[in-house]
């Protein structure tokens, strides 16, 4: 079964949105944003050729993008994805 795996800038990422969405908009939408983007990491890792390249980024990114955040992954091999970041509208 394919999988996924934060990179340690990921997690963070995630967590700060995470608490972000708390303060912003309530422990329920937190949740419900949070859970949206496990569900899209697992459809990424199961069709990760799904979206596009950005390699004007890095060389051997994809990005998707979910409600505001940009999710930024590489393929290691068949079986497994390595999300990079998690951005929203910050300038990287």
């Amino acid at each position: 079964m394919p999988e996924f795996r934060l990179s340690p800038a990921a997690d963070a990422d995630l967590d700060r949105l995470y608490d972000f969405g708390i303060d912003r908009f309530g422990l329920d939408q937190a949740d419900r944003y949070y859970d949206g983007l496990e569900q899209r990491f697992a459809a990424l890792a199961q069709f990760p050729l799904h979206y596009p390249a950005v390699d004007y980024v890095r060389q051997g990114y994809r990005r998707s993008v979910y409600g505001a955040h940009s999710i930024y992954y590489r393929i290691l091999n068949g079986d497994c994805i390595e999300i990079m970041r998690i951005i929203g509208q910050e300038d990287f």
